[in-house]
């Protein structure tokens, strides 16, 4: 949950109309921005890709995940959540050049598996399309997505958060950049601002999860 109300403020101040992540499991980022693109009124479609299978740092699990997944997409966001249930790089051809406004790389953490999943997908990415990646802090088994990011940060237009396992944010190039209050605090504020931005969405993450835990107390005492 470090990142929630951060994923959906993002989905709401750039409203993309196609948003992708790259691995989901059991779908809270990816169900977040669903959220956002519904309650926001926002003409989008947000597509989850994963086989459901696990992979090597996740293991191996059943189709119950994706049962879940499945029923909860087609209760509460029919029109918006798309499921592909197969390979990165089978899915990339599902999607035009410079079509998805928003791309959620979270998939196998590997050095090699994000940059691939980086490279592979970025022709995808629209011109000044947001791309984010997940658990950039994570130093764990054989995780790489730090490492990745410590490279490509350096030489694009990127913001760090750095509570929890952490999470990147850069903007693909642009000719002509449409800039909003958001992307204006990642991209192009002072120092302090920066700071500032992190220690709000660490502050509204923590609130989030007591709330959750709240209401969680409370329907066990029912």
């Amino acid at each position: 949950v470090d990142h929630l109300p951060f994923g959906y403020d993002l989905v709401s101040a750039i409203r993309p109309k196609i948003t992708v992540e790259l691995g989901s499991q059991w779908g809270l980022s990816f169900f977040c921005f669903c959220q956002a693109i519904q309650e926001q009124g926002i003409e989008g479609k947000c597509y989850a890709v994963d086989t459901w299978e696990g992979d090597d740092h996740t293991g191996a699990y059943d189709d119950r995940i994706f049962e879940q997944v499945e029923l909860h997409a087609k209760t509460n966001y029919s029109n918006i959540a798309v499921l592909k249930r197969m390979l990165f790089q089978d899915a990339v051809h599902d999607f035009k050049d410079n079509s998805i406004d928003l791309l959620h790389i979270d998939g196998l953490h590997t050095y090699e598996a994000v940059k691939e999943d980086y490279e592979t997908w970025l022709p995808k990415v629209s011109s000044g399309g947001i791309i984010i990646f997940h658990d950039i802090q994570a130093r764990m088994l054989n995780f790489g997505a730090w490492q990745y990011w410590q490279e490509l940060s350096k030489s694009t237009e990127s913001f760090t958060f750095t509570q929890g396992y952490g999470l990147g944010v850069i903007r693909k190039e642009a000719n002509q950049k449409k800039d909003n209050e958001l992307t204006k605090l990642l991209f192009s504020s002072s120092q302090n601002e920066q700071k500032l931005v992190r220690q709000f969405y660490a502050h509204a993450a923590k609130h989030q999860e007591q709330l959750r835990k709240i209401a969680a107390k409370n329907k066990a005492n029912q």
